[in-house]
């Protein structure tokens, strides 16, 4: 939230950057994308260009072809393919001026909707963000990643404001298998490890907020994530697919800059450069990340509350599913240039990483990347608080 100070004649008046904290209208429930979704995005337009992948296409097609003649909407599919890339972000343009669209719509997960949410921002028209699955809170952010044709994360675009609508349909939620769900819990549960960390001291009353959310959020997935797991028809599973699409959102809409990535989005960043992780869930590698990001706070700052707190995480993952070593991720076999690579990506100069309290230097950072399920707490028990 940057702000600054502008001196009027004897008085000195502070004015503060627009905060994008939340979409204009979220519309949650069992099948809300046929009972209201349809009547929603036609408020917003009736010439949509449809941001999504192949197979979401396919299967989403047929339906939206009947709900949308019955409001006389017009629309056009493109693929979002190669992954929010430059390059699919041109030939989007293209069609959405051929289609003359007055409405962007993302379906899919965080990289279409990404792809969704920027290419409206360029176009400057409204976007609705339709999730297919909890993997990610891209539905809700006012940011876009941008990735390398080859999928190897490159930058992020902060936009001018979140989505006008989010739909988010537990029914088509639940078609989502359930490994992405489980790696959206690993997404969320980062807020509070990377925003603890990332605020500072902040003093700031929203950032305050936001931290503290971030910590109602790690208590909810700690809580109700295995029965969700178990259950899908479940009041739990509900409330986890809101805590990993909507609640993570809101955390970086409210804290900002200051609420968002450290070390755990900064593993992730790196290890999208190896060409073997490019079939790991984006979640699944920030799951990875958060304990990278604990075991470098044990051993560059002896910190013992860190030490335990990876402890918990390791057995919440053991309980959910979620990866603990670059083995589990399926890296097993990675090669030390490959991984030095992505140590050297991961810390180079302008990486979020640098947000942690102390330097780290892509050596220490495989240090820890090889060392994260090594038992070193001690008497201290509980989660860092």
């Amino acid at each position: 939230m940057s702000k600054k100070a502008i001196k009027t004649s004897n008085k000195i008046t502070t004015t503060f950057a627009p905060l994008s904290i939340a979409p204009a209208q979220v519309l949650r429930g069992e099948n809300c994308l046929a009972d209201s979704g349809i009547l929603a995005i036609a408020r917003l337009g009736n010439r949509p260009l449809i941001v999504s992948g192949d197979r979401t296409l396919a299967v989403i097609k047929p339906w939206l072809e009947s709900a949308f003649a019955s409001q006389q909407i017009i629309a056009s599919e493109a693929s979002y393919s190669p992954d929010c890339a430059e390059s699919s972000l041109a030939h989007l343009k293209v069609a959405a001026g051929e289609h003359q669209a007055d409405l962007i719509i993302g379906i899919g997960g965080g990289k279409a909707l990404d792809t969704a949410k920027l290419l409206a921002h360029q176009c400057q028209l409204p976007v609705v963000t339709i999730p297919t699955s909890g993997a990610t809170c891209a539905a809700w952010t006012a940011l876009s990643n941008i990735y390398s044709e080859a999928g190897a994360f490159q930058y992020d675009v902060t936009l001018n404001r979140c989505p006008d609508l989010l739909i988010l349909d537990y029914g088509l939620i639940r078609t989502a298998p359930q490994r992405t769900l489980v790696a959206g819990i690993g997404d969320a549960i980062a807020k509070w490890y990377e925003a603890s960390v990332s605020s500072g001291d902040s003093s700031a009353t929203l950032v305050i907020s936001a931290v503290q959310q971030a910590r109602v959020l790690r208590d909810i997935l700690f809580q109700k994530s295995a029965i969700a797991l178990k259950n899908p028809d479940s009041n739990e599973w509900r409330e986890v697919v809101d805590a990993t699409v909507l609640l993570a959102g809101v955390i970086g809409g409210i804290g900002g800059a200051d609420c968002r990535t450290v070390a755990a989005h900064a593993v992730h960043n790196g290890l999208t450069h190896i060409s073997e992780a490019h079939d790991i869930l984006h979640g699944e590698k920030v799951a990875y990340g958060i304990l990278v990001q604990l075991r470098l706070e044990e051993m560059v700052q002896n910190n013992q509350l860190a030490a335990s707190a990876r402890q918990q995480l390791l057995k919440f993952y053991t309980e959910i599913g979620l990866p603990k070593t670059l083995e589990d991720l399926g890296l097993g076999n990675v090669s030390l240039s490959e991984l030095r690579h992505s140590a050297a990506i991961a810390t180079q100069a302008q990486s979020d990483i640098h947000r942690l309290p102390f330097t780290v230097s892509s050596e220490q950072l495989i240090a820890a990347m090889v060392s994260t399920t090594v038992n070193t707490t001690k008497s201290i028990t509980g989660s860092r608080e």
